[in-house]
């Protein structure tokens, strides 16, 4: 629930399907404005519309400004990313989907997803059981999880997202490589994924 992420998306989508054999894509949310209580004012309105800005001058993103008219507006994002480890838990190979599914209804359609409701129809477009997502949704299990997610993001020392970090197939989650830290265009992470791939994670991350 990043608004770079969003300009990401058509490039990690074409990077999912370049790598789907080699390096398999696994979402992990990161939990910007989780836990969000208090409503946006007009300054916080203001600085989230220039990141916004930016991001379509950029990546070309389309966005519904509307979404700054909304009145005692709580930007809270823990109920997108729960979703999303729903469905990561439910059908792993749909979880990008439906995370692009999500930041496309909030972010160039104006839907509320901090709504249940609106999480679950999005669910439902991608041919899942809307009553087995909301039942996990709502359950302890998953809110651990979506917990954990933003623990192990704190614990890489990642601050920004989009984020891509390769590991290495091994038991050890300490074997890691950072590919990119910030928005970066197709092309230009294409060689960088394919030295990985070719040389080994220590070389690379060393480099």
């Amino acid at each position: 629930m990043c608004s770079w992420c969003w300009g990401f998306a058509p490039t990690i989508k074409e990077l999912s399907e370049t790598y789907k054999k080699s390096a398999p894509l696994a979402i992990t949310t990161g939990g910007l404005h989780a836990y969000d209580t208090h409503t946006m004012d007009n300054q916080y309105k203001d600085i989230i519309r220039h990141h916004w800005e930016d991001v379509e001058k950029t990546t070309g993103a389309n966005f519904d400004y509307s979404f700054f008219d909304r009145i005692d507006f709580v930007l809270d994002t823990e109920p997108a990313c729960r979703a999303v480890v729903v469905v990561r838990k439910m059908e792993k190979a749909k979880a990008l989907a439906f995370y692009e599914l999500i930041s496309r209804s909030f972010y160039k359609e104006n839907q509320d997803t901090t709504d249940t409701n609106t999480l679950k129809k999005i669910a439902e477009e991608i041919d899942l059981d809307p009553e087995e997502f909301i039942a996990l949704f709502e359950s302890d299990l998953i809110k651990q999880e979506t917990l954990y997610d933003f623990r192990l993001t704190q614990r890489l020392g990642i601050t920004g997202f989009p984020t891509l970090i390769a590991k290495e197939k091994s038991e050890d989650d300490q074997k890691l490589a950072l590919i990119s830290a910030g928005y970066q265009p197709y092309e230009n992470l294409i060689p960088i994924i394919d030295h990985w791939l070719k040389n080994g994670l220590e070389e690379a991350a060393n480099e």
